[in-house]
């Protein structure tokens, strides 16, 4: 339980072996490959029988080629998915693969990519043609009574137009003033909407002027209809008959679609060797090469560098271990070694941020906390059965990685902690069951076989105190990890001004409270008048004092008082189950109170689950962890068989 030792590595070895090498350490997954430094100067040791050489990038095409192939896999899974693939189940396991046989069926995934995507495309051309066709067709729809051809042409004699007015106007009204503008011109309405008028215009060439002229004052608009040709009807059956045969053939397609989400097992194994090419491609971008080798250069773990070193004698290949200077410490990558009960608060500790490579791992001072505080705030036996069965449930059936496994694997434990402090309160679902046996039998009584402590709706003031001081022995523990470390670090009367003599002061205030002696109290006030005197300058003397003590009363008092949301959670959380089951119980029939009281409970558990999580980490980000705590690390990201469907195992 602690922050992993890593160890600096600068690897020398021959370009030939280099994809090799590079298999090998992602197969191991425990070589973070870093930025190199390209100054010569920095790799002297190992190019020292070299010569001089000249340092190059990797070629960058194949990582392109890679995430290309991820991306297309990717969109075949998207395609598969909206035609019926209904993946693994929520729960369903990953399928365990080894690195061979992910790879053997390379060719087979590169296939199935490439046919769904061009069936896609062929789905995507009839979709865009069934548009296009519904389009001209509605183009169409107006012009359908006229039974003219669409492409007549005006001649030397004759003026044909087909245009639009407003449909405000009456059509007669339009005729009379065409026909006012010349003898020698007609207006033919081939329909009307709500807007405008669709009509056909016949004039001689010699009144064309005349005739446009007076129908520009109701709005004119020529529309061109080239590219047509016969009647609008003879147009809208050809497009009726076209629509027919392009429904048919998007429905063969839509069907083969369907039938290929026999592809999808193929397909994400293409997706997971694209990752896997990915991760690798990316650690081979951070090399250096010479003419005939390359250069490496990243951090492995101290732990796991003899099993390294064993694999690297196999290769002609030299390379430099050496510990991080101080100097280096920020962009030293950090990896935490935990168990099985304190590695799921690795999420709590990653939300955050990883604690500096020189800092303290939280996790271990922060679960038996942080798991307390969660089942004091849900406190409900049925809340902690339900949290327990879905952690191993899911834990067990489904085998989730990393992130997932810690929240699971968390969700169990505070479960444990909710179903304890239930069984302390007595709630399950709240009064859930001394409701129900009420309504079976008015007489009956229910009382649990086991003593509760106290009573959420009774005991409130007692459970306030609780809460507040078990927030004071947290924030006591804080101060004691801080008084460790600054006298690790050597820093002996800081130790003493601000953790000494605020625990000198607590005890003087509880000494003085029980009534056997003042002195403690004073020497406490002695001290924090003196910290400021002694390690102060000039004025500072004075406002050091003052601010030591503002900042610490109001400081502790905050934190302390901060701890009043356990009761407050609790309470919130029992009041509003027992609502619930009032409610159900009103009508005064079982099936009823069961309904109504699990929909409650259902909608109460969702809230708390989520409301307990957030204050319970606030709780110990700001409240604990700003007493000790030193943020800012980096993760430690090793190249490895970075998968999303498959396990990869050897």
């Amino acid at each position: 339980m602690a922050i992993v030792k890593m160890k600096g590595l600068r690897l020398l070895a021959m370009r030939s072996d280099r994809e090799a090498l590079l298999e090998l350490l992602q197969g191991m997954g425990c070589v973070e490959i870093d930025e190199p430094d390209q100054d010569p100067q920095t790799w002297q040791g190992l190019l020292s029988q070299l010569g001089n050489q000249t340092l190059s990038r990797p070629d960058g095409q194949a990582l392109s080629q890679a995430r290309e192939d991820l991306q297309a896999a990717q969109r075949a899974l998207a395609v598969l998915k909206r035609h019926g693939d209904k993946g693994r189940g929520l729960l369903a396991p990953r399928p365990r693969l080894t690195r061979q046989q992910l790879f053997d069926g390379e060719e087979q995934g590169k296939q199935a990519v490439q046919q769904v995507l061009e069936a896609d495309r062929q789905l995507a051309a009839l979709e865009a043609q069934h548009s296009k066709l519904l389009t001209q067709r509605a183009a169409l729809a107006p012009w359908l009574e006229l039974n003219i051809p669409l492409d007549t042409a005006s001649t030397q004699e004759m003026v044909v137009q087909f245009g639009t007015v407003t449909a405000g106007v009456e059509l007669e009204q339009v005729q009379r003033a065409v026909e006012g503008a010349s003898e020698l011109a007609q207006l033919t309405q081939a329909s009307v909407d709500r807007d405008v008028r669709y009509c056909l215009l016949v004039c001689h060439t010699s009144a064309q002027e005349e005739v446009l002229q007076a129908l520009r004052d109701f709005g004119w608009s020529r529309m061109n209809l080239s590219g047509w040709t016969g009647t609008a009807k003879e147009n809208d059956q050809r497009i009726a008959q076209e629509l027919e045969q392009n429904e048919q053939e998007t429905a063969q397609a839509e069907q083969q679609l369907a039938q290929l989400t026999s592809l999808a097992e193929p397909i994400r194994q293409a997706a997971d060797r694209a990752s896997v090419r990915i991760n690798r491609e990316e650690g081979r971008s951070r090399l250096l090469d010479t003419e005939k080798t390359f250069l490496l250069e990243g951090w492995v773990p101290a732990e796991k560098w003899p099993e390294l070193e064993s694999q690297l004698k196999n290769y002609p290949c030299a390379w430099e271990l050496r510990d991080p200077t101080e100097e280096e410490y920020p962009k030293v990558p950090v990896k935490l070694k935990n168990n099985w009960f304190t590695r799921p608060l690795s999420m709590v500790t990653e939300m955050y941020s990883l604690p500096a490579y020189n800092g303290l791992d939280p996790n271990p001072l922060m679960a038996p906390f942080f798991i307390l505080f969660y089942g004091i705030m849900m406190a409900d036996m049925g809340y902690g059965l339900l949290m327990m069965i879905a952690s191993v449930v899911v834990l067990k059936k489904s085998r989730p990685r990393a992130g997932m496994h810690n929240f699971f694997a968390l969700l169990g434990l505070c479960g444990v902690s909710t179903f304890i402090m239930g069984a302390l309160t007595g709630g399950f679902f709240g009064d859930f069951i001394p409701q129900l046996l009420k309504l079976i039998n008015p007489e009956s009584t229910f009382v649990w076989f086991w003593p509760t402590l106290f009573t959420p709706l009774e005991d409130t003031m007692m459970i306030l105190v609780g809460a507040m001081a078990l927030g004071f022995v947290q924030i006591l523990v804080g101060m004691a990890i801080s008084f460790v470390k600054k006298l690790r670090r050597g820093q002996v009367m800081d130790a003493i001004w601000e953790e000494v003599t605020w625990w000198v002061v607590f005890a003087g205030l509880a000494l003085a409270i029980l009534g056997v002696t003042n002195l403690v109290i004073i020497l406490g006030g002695v001290m924090v008048v003196a910290g400021p005197i002694l390690t102060e300058k000039g004025f500072g003397k004075i406002t050091g004092i003052f601010g030591s003590l503002y900042n610490h009363v109001t400081g502790y008092f905050g934190d302390i008082l901060s701890y009043s949301r356990l009761m407050a959670l609790m309470l919130a959380g029992s009041v509003i189950a027992q609502v619930f089951n009032t409610l159900g119980a009103i009508p005064g029939n079982v099936v009823i109170f069961i309904i109504i009281s699990m929909l409650g409970n259902a909608l109460n558990f969702a809230l708390n689950l989520l409301g307990c999580y957030v204050h319970d980490l606030r709780l110990q980000c700001l409240e604990y962890f700003n007493k000790f705590y030193e943020d800012g690390g980096k993760p430690f990201r090793p190249m490895k068989l970075d998968t999303n469907y498959y396990d990869v195992v050897k």
